[in-house]
């Protein structure tokens, strides 16, 4: 479990299918990212790259490594990752942290759109577009996870198959992440309010309309 409180920015070093000798290239593709220093990990350890909870494999000389399934690159943005690209990291949080955002699995739902940046001295206003799928967890003052980042969703706008949300960036956040790279048409990782989903699945089970 994540909070959505970034520890730091890394940097990809590279992103590469992987290949296997007489059965050309594997579902596997491996990620290595600069971490730096002061970033403690164990073989095993899960880490949130952009929201998306990954397995390290390997943690030599700051750099971090994972192998990324074919259903993480399918549900995410990691396959839009290109060599030097900044991304946000975060490490599991452990029993007795403070649950500084909300609770977060790093389990990512799908993705959205940057429709509208608004840069301000006293915080940034982004605007993303969703399909309607993701948008019925969301409402007003709910929180969201955008790119793991921790976020509280200000505006919600349905109209037909889509779903337009308004977050607002405080100078703090757009520093300390990757957010502060944020462009239109970019695509970013989503993972809604997991207790919505709870709560839909229980209503369901019950036989009653969501």
């Amino acid at each position: 479990m994540f909070t959505g409180i970034i520890e730091r920015t890394g940097r990809v070093v590279s992103i590469t299918g992987n290949t296997t000798a007489g059965h050309g290239k594997s579902s596997i593709t491996q990620l290595l990212i600069e971490s730096g220093v002061d970033f403690a990990t164990e073989i095993g350890d899960s880490v949130a790259v952009n929201g998306c909870c990954l397995t390290v494999t390997s943690n030599k000389m700051k750099m971090l490594a994972f192998d990324i399934s074919s259903e993480s690159l399918n549900c995410t943005n990691l396959g839009d990752l290109e060599e030097g690209q900044e991304v946000n990291l975060e490490r599991a949080m452990r029993m007795g942290d403070r649950l500084g955002g909300h609770i977060v699995s790093g389990h990512v739902d799908g993705y959205g759109e940057i429709a509208h940046v608004n840069k301000q001295p006293d915080g940034w206003d982004i605007h993303i577009s969703l399909g309607s799928e993701l948008g019925k967890y969301i409402i007003p003052k709910g929180s969201i996870c955008v790119e793991g980042v921790s976020l509280t969703v200000n505006m919600v706008k349905d109209s037909g198959n889509e779903t337009l949300i308004s977050v607002m960036l405080i100078p703090t956040t757009v520093t300390l992440t990757n957010l502060k790279n944020l462009h239109l048409g970019q695509r970013v990782n989503i993972e809604v309010d997991m207790l919505s989903k709870y709560v839909e699945r229980l209503v369901s089970a019950r036989g009653m309309p969501p």
